[in-house]
């Protein structure tokens, strides 16, 4: 038995027996490749497999690593149409791994990362599959927040104000240089904030990597993961965020030439007008909301790119992730001039 950095087998393995789950056998961990937030490990004892999340090494950003957070959802979400692992544990305390944690059934099921992975899906299996993930997030905003039980989850109030007050901050903490563009990117959306119209469930970051397809029907998808982000707020956020995913710059955040920035999959304003049809929400202050998706995904990029400095970098090219930064700002603002 062995343990990976962030990753102590032993002591996982102390926690689940005191949880009641008795492992068959020496505990044996991998860091599941991709993702630049949570630390994902698949975790085996020869006979049952778990998925094991905790926050980053180093370079924590406020909000972004929340493991309560997560597990709270998913545990909501079991027994609704949005597929989850089910739940197993959670772990606030520190000394058993460093940080909290959660433990999570294992789902088995593809992982459409990069192009490679889409190159082996046929044209007809990518809209299938697209349509499929639009439907999930459909299904996702109508949850009843009251008969799961999620009423005190998030603060839906001021929620779009917060956002972009929370993404100013985050930039703050994390940011390597001074941006102009960003600067006025975000005094243009802190004075232009739309009302909410409605309150439900959401991701905070929805995109086809984000989700484990069935291995034999992609367009079956058999859970949703990385709820790190997800609260209660405007459903519009989500679909604004999916959307601007599909910016080339996604291949530069994730070092790897993204399955979702692929031109296969349906174009942003496709996948906006397809939400709309199935949901029957009116996407009223779309360029506010493509706005503050960019200014979010700038930040983001911004904060891998600062964690790899701090020395939790999850790729040696982790720091070019700054790279995208002016281009996904410059977007933000030709957003809400209405150029999208």
């Amino acid at each position: 038995m062995s343990a990976l950095p962030g990753l102590d087998l032993e002591a996982l393995r102390g926690h689940l027996a005191a949880r009641g789950v008795e492992p068959a056998g020496p505990l044996r961990g991998e860091l599941v490749s991709g993702g630049r937030s949570n630390l994902t490990f698949a975790v085996s004892d020869g006979v049952s497999r778990w998925a094991v999340r905790r926050p980053p090494l180093a370079g924590l950003t406020e909000s972004a690593h929340d493991m309560a957070r997560e597990y709270r959802v998913t545990s909501a979400l079991v027994g609704t149409r949005v597929p989850v692992a089910r739940p197993i544990s959670l772990c606030a305390d520190e000394s058993v791994l460093g940080a909290p944690f959660t433990v999570v059934e294992w789902v088995d099921g593809v992982v459409v990362r990069d192009r490679v992975d889409l190159e082996q899906l046929s044209d007809e299996q990518v809209r299938r599959t697209t349509a499929a993930l639009v439907e999930v997030l459909v299904d996702l905003h109508a949850v009843d927040v009251t008969e799961v039980r999620l009423e005190g989850f998030g603060r839906p109030d001021g929620f779009l104000a917060r956002q972009v007050a929370l993404w100013r901050r985050q930039w703050d903490r994390t940011r390597t240089r001074d941006l102009a563009d960003l600067e006025r990117l975000h005094s243009r959306l802190a004075d232009d904030v739309p009302q909410s119209s409605e309150a439900t469930v959401v991701h905070g970051d929805y995109r086809i990597d984000n989700a484990i397809l069935d291995r034999t029907d992609p367009a079956t998808v058999r859970a949703v993961v990385d709820w790190e982000l997800s609260t209660l707020g405007d459903p519009l956020t989500d679909v604004a965020l999916m959307c601007v995913y599909r910016h080339p710059a996604l291949d530069v955040i994730l070092g790897l030439p993204a399955a979702w920035s692929s031109p296969r999959l349906a174009s942003p304003e496709e996948l906006a007008e397809e939400y709309a049809r199935r949901s029957g929400r009116d996407l009223a202050g779309w360029p506010f909301y493509l706005g503050l998706a960019h200014l979010k995904l700038a930040v983001i990029a911004e904060g891998i790119s600062h964690r790899a400095r701090a020395g939790a970098g999850a790729s040696p090219d982790a720091e070019g992730a700054a790279a995208a930064v002016p281009e996904l700002v410059a977007a933000g603002l030709a957003a809400l001039r209405g150029r999208h």
